[in-house]
């Protein structure tokens, strides 16, 4: 399985470890700027590298997310590359006018993270024809 590039805003860090660590616990490979770029890297290069070789493409929606300009950079390459057609990925982690980052996100399936954050990350899996396993629910629905 290729890696799945995770698109996020700076401020949302920590939901994107949360979720990176779900889907590695799942041996799905993720790839987000904060873990993989180290000190002086170029990370504007080091982003373009990860886009060009993911083949998946995942988005952390939420009012920070729809205001950063690297975010927005990151789904526009996204939509132009023919590779991530069908494989981008709209997850809703909080309320906020998608519209507002592209006026083609209303058109993909977008996984709601905003209720019962285990379901969202079953269904999110589904997409590799993974279920969640037993032991990370339990732990997610302690950290609720």
């Amino acid at each position: 399985m290729r890696e799945v590039f995770l698109s996020h805003a700076s401020q949302d860090i920590v939901k994107a470890r949360r979720l990176r660590d779900v889907l590695q616990a799942h041996d799905v490979p993720v790839w987000f700027s904060p873990h993989h770029i180290r000190g002086a890297q170029q990370w504007q290069d080091e982003i373009g590298t990860a886009l060009a070789r993911c083949g998946w493409f995942m988005l952390l929606l939420t009012p920070s997310a729809v205001k950063s300009m690297w975010v927005k950079r990151e789904l526009s390459y996204a939509l132009i590359e023919k590779r991530y057609q069908g494989r981008i990925i709209p997850l809703l982690y909080r309320k906020c006018d998608i519209r507002a980052i592209s006026w083609t996100l209303p058109q993909f399936q977008v996984i709601d993270f905003t209720k019962r954050y285990d379901d969202a990350c079953d269904e999110l899996l589904h997409i590799w024809k993974k279920r969640l396993r037993d032991d990370v629910r339990k732990k997610l629905r302690r950290k609720s």
